[in-house]
């Protein structure tokens, strides 16, 4: 059995990072607990395009362009629900004598191509495609499948590092949350009150005004108030972390802001929204 390229040779042969690029992106992925595809991606060394590419040769799947033009029927869409098909992105392409076809973005969640397998009794047969086209796909062919899209949770991140919200904005992208982006807090401010977004994530340290002031800002707009913000800052203090609690801020992060440790603060300041939104209707409902 041949042994597998790693994706990082397999760019270098192709011709679209150097060597020394590769090795500069390795050094960088040491302990981040990214997949070096991802983190090329986030730095902007790479294109979306450019990495499918990559991972088809890698995992010798069949790589697939623009199938939302094609027509699917009503009973090959339900075999894959389409919560699942917009959380997971993935999209049945076709079905036939007990295998399932299936275009995903990441040929690695093999949670999710077990649990299809496993609720349609068929064999999963994968190809790759770009998240773009298989959101395409969703929002054309899957009744809903507009409203689902824009249905996101949109969560704002504010930094002045570029490394840092493209670092964390393929991380949010992957989890199926619409980042919007800003690298000062007069942007972020702006952009707040354009977007409205369920979540702010902003550094403690910003050009123009600090996290503080930002969070302030936030909370005296009316529409604004009860949305939750998560602060960021390059030091780890206990003084600190308890200061951003005090004035308002959901969460406090440390830096280096590692994506899981990110998402997991994400998913919870959600919860605690939601349960906040509950515990007051049922005040006002009593």
């Amino acid at each position: 059995m041949t042994s597998r390229k790693q994706i990082g040779k397999l760019l270098v042969e192709a011709g679209i990072i150097s060597a020394k690029t590769l090795e500069r992106a390795l050094e960088a992925q040491r302990g981040s607990g990214k997949r070096l595809g991802a983190l090329l991606k986030e730095m902007g060394i790479v294109t979306e395009e450019e990495i499918v590419d990559a991972l088809a040769l890698q995992f010798d799947l069949k790589r697939i362009r623009n199938f939302a033009e094609h027509q699917f029927p009503k009973e090959l869409l339900d075999l894959v629900p389409c919560s699942v098909a917009m959380e997971k992105l993935v999209f049945p392409l076709k079905a036939h004598q007990g295998t399932l076809a299936i275009a995903a973005a990441d040929p690695m969640d093999h949670a999710t191509f077990d649990y299809l397998a496993e609720k349609t009794g068929m064999k999963i047969y994968l190809a790759i495609a770009t998240a773009e086209d298989i959101l395409a796909a969703i929002k054309k062919h899957y009744p809903g499948g507009s409203q689902a899209e824009q249905g996101r949770k949109k969560i704002l991140l504010i930094d002045p590092s570029p490394i840092v919200t493209n670092f964390l904005q393929g991380a949010l992208e992957h989890e199926s949350y619409e980042p919007i982006v800003a690298n000062d807090g007069i942007e972020g401010l702006k952009l707040a009150f354009s977007y409205r977004p369920d979540l702010i994530i902003c550094d403690l340290m910003m050009p123009h005004m600090d996290g503080y002031n930002f969070l302030h800002a936030v909370q005296a707009h009316p529409d604004m108030a009860e949305v939750p913000v998560i602060l960021m800052a390059s030091k780890e203090a206990a003084e600190e972390e308890h200061r951003a609690l005090e004035a308002g801020f959901i969460y406090f992060i440390a830096k280096p802001a590692m994506p899981v440790r990110v998402m997991a603060k994400i998913k919870l300041a959600f919860k605690l929204a939601e349960e906040k939104r509950q515990m007051l209707s049922h005040v006002v409902n009593r």
